[in-house]
């Protein structure tokens, strides 16, 4: 492999403007949801008492699983010495730390009260899993950061091994909080499953992956920045790969509850008669983020076209939205067994499925989160030398002519 050599993007013409416009357009209109729903309370969104975890939530954890599957690339290169990864290490970590800033913006600011967040800062429950992320999530951007500042400084470089193996550990430890934010919730029968915790990593492998593909390719073309082929087929394949880890996980996920028998009616819900969450399981992540990307993947007449790649991630996107979609309100819109064994009704929503319509403001939260990812990543490449200048064949693969 010869020589890398990194730049900053150059973003002065007026598509690069018009891209930074229109995601701080996204971000005030976010913002604006936020005000109205911190003045006139909680009840202007879809949540409820029954529902305390909405789409904002759902976004939150899509960008936190994604920024700790995205370092995967980095890991790759760095942990497990595969060369050809190495120059995509600078922009993998950033898009990791951009990633969990734009999920833990949308986790603040839906808070009702955001200075709340100093209380939890400061007066920590160790029993608590979410007192246990928050210092994951801290953790987790000041190794990557101190990773990503080794990789770029010469000085440091002797260093650099080192911290991306406590980088790939802690990002582990992370997905595994997150995951275990459910596994350990006893109460819901949705929940309380050990492998919820592998599921969220190889989840976040998945989307993680599928988002860096995405933005690698468009970042490239939109600066006219070679890219080979040779990377982006082992990219290509790799997320194949997980794609078929997840749907393993969560195929045994569900084949374990069926096997047990209190859980046949929460399977039944999710599988067979949830309406909404039925139909994003089997059409949004079945079909969508499963059948169809792999199809689009391996198929040879298009294993070497970039468009199917393009399709297949957006695709994966869609797919690990829709299952978390399923597992957390899902999980929660199915009602709590309180009396097992025993009929109950009441005016309280006893025994009755719990009703979610996500409004628009929190739509427009989660998407601000997501609009903050991006232009905070898009800002760094234009500040900072974190893109290689080619990715082409003959730059990245030894083997090539």
């Amino acid at each position: 492999m010869r020589r890398m050599t990194y730049s900053e993007i150059e973003g002065k013409g007026i598509g690069f403007y018009l891209i930074l416009g229109v995601l701080g357009a996204i971000i005030l209109m976010g913002l604006g949801a936020v005000y109205h729903m911190e003045h006139e309370g909680h009840y202007v969104t879809g949540m409820s008492n029954q529902v305390v975890w909405g789409l904002p939530h759902i976004f939150a954890i899509f960008l936190i699983v994604a920024a700790s599957g995205v370092l995967n690339i980095a890991s790759i290169g760095t942990v497990f010495r595969k060369a050809i990864y190495k120059p995509l290490g600078r922009l993998s970590a950033l898009m990791a730390i951009t990633l969990l800033l734009g999920g833990l913006m949308i986790l603040v600011l839906d808070l009702g009260h955001p200075d709340r967040l100093i209380i939890a800062m400061t007066s920590y429950n160790f029993k608590s899993i979410f007192a246990w992320n928050i210092i994951l999530y801290n953790g987790f951007i000041a190794i990557v950061g101190v990773y990503l500042w080794f990789m770029m400084e010469r000085r440091m470089q002797k260093y650099y091994p080192y911290a991306g193996f406590v980088a790939f550990i802690w990002r582990l430890i992370l997905t595994t909080g997150t995951g275990s934010i459910f596994g350990f919730l006893v109460a819901r029968e949705a929940y309380d499953a050990a492998i919820l915790a592998p599921l969220f990593i190889v989840l976040s492998f998945s989307i993680g992956l599928a988002a860096f593909i995405l933005y690698l390719m468009a970042a490239y073309q939109l600066t006219n920045r070679p890219l080979g082929d040779a990377l982006l087929m082992k990219l290509k394949n790799l997320l194949a790969v997980f794609v078929g880890a997840v749907f393993y996980f969560v195929a045994i996920y569900h084949l374990t509850n069926l096997y047990i028998t209190e859980q046949h009616g929460f399977e039944s819900f999710i599988l067979s008669d949830g309406g909404i969450y039925t139909g994003l399981f089997w059409i949004g992540y079945m079909l969508l983020g499963t059948a169809v990307p792999v199809f689009l993947l391996y198929c040879r007449k298009m294993s070497e076209m970039r468009m199917p790649i393009i399709a297949a991630s957006v695709l994966v996107l869609v797919g690990g939205f829709s299952l978390l979609y399923v597992i957390i309100i899902g999980g929660q819109a199915y009602p709590l067994e309180i009396f097992p064994g025993k009929e109950v009704s009441s005016a309280f929503f006893d025994g009755v499925v719990n009703p979610y319509t996500p409004s628009i403001w929190e739509f427009m939260l989660g998407i601000a989160g997501v609009s903050v990812a991006l232009i905070a990543t898009i800002l760094a490449t234009r500040v900072l030398p974190f893109m290689p200048k080619s990715l082409a064949d003959k730059d990245v693969d030894p083997h090539a002519a």
